[in-house]
């Protein structure tokens, strides 16, 4: 399938570091939550659709946007999930979300969990200030670099995960707690993650 690709801007904590404002930069398709409009605006960059309830718009910004707006009312997901939504139906299948950390922890935490459902239906990854969480559906290598630290967390209780190359390794365990994959290290230019179960998700720092 050929990839098309997409940066969503969430309405956190808008990003300082290079990688995510760079990618944030350069990318051919913006699609802003729509909290997110003024934050996008002061930076001088462009977005190509926003997408959300509009309970963050003023008029003016209605106005001025109007033709660029997508209006989902629908209480009973977020914001994020919408843009991730129409994303999916204008046939964007390679998302970088940017902005989904900050601001309030309870979002914050909400959006991280909400990765693997997304990634059942697209290329899927989330990039803060400090690094990347990326959902995981089946076991795969990941590349990396000698002393890169590694989180995983495991979402099911249930899913039992065998690791290779990170420092501190997992054989047939399962984490039954969120913390318990936290804090670990790579040991080289790539992981290996190895699990039976629903999904994951891995943190790295950049």
């Amino acid at each position: 399938m050929r990839l098309r690709s997409a940066v969503i801007l969430a309405n956190g904590s808008f990003p300082t570091s290079e990688i995510p404002l760079n990618i944030l930069k350069s990318s051919d398709f913006i699609v802003c939550c729509d909290g997110a409009i003024n934050k996008l605006e002061a930076a001088g960059i462009q977005a190509h659709a926003i997408v959300g309830d509009l309970d963050s718009l003023t008029t003016d910004l209605k106005r001025k946007y109007k033709d660029i707006i997508h209006h989902f009312s629908n209480q009973d997901t977020n914001d994020l999930t919408k843009a991730v939504n129409w994303c999916l139906t204008n046939k964007f299948n390679d998302i970088t979300i940017i902005g989904a950390t900050g601001e309030r922890d309870d979002h914050m935490i909400g959006n991280i969990f909400l990765l693997p459902s997304y990634t059942k239906k697209m290329k899927v990854k989330m990039l803060t200030d400090y690094g990347t969480f990326t959902p995981l559906t089946r076991s795969r290598n990941m590349d990396s670099y000698t002393g890169q630290q590694v989180s995983i967390f495991s979402p099911q209780s249930e899913t039992t995960i065998t690791t290779a190359n990170l420092r501190y390794e997992l054989t047939n365990q399962k984490l039954e707690m969120l913390w318990q994959g936290t804090l670990n290290e790579s040991m080289g230019d790539s992981f290996r993650i190895d699990f039976e179960g629903d999904s994951l998700i891995i943190y790295q720092e950049y």
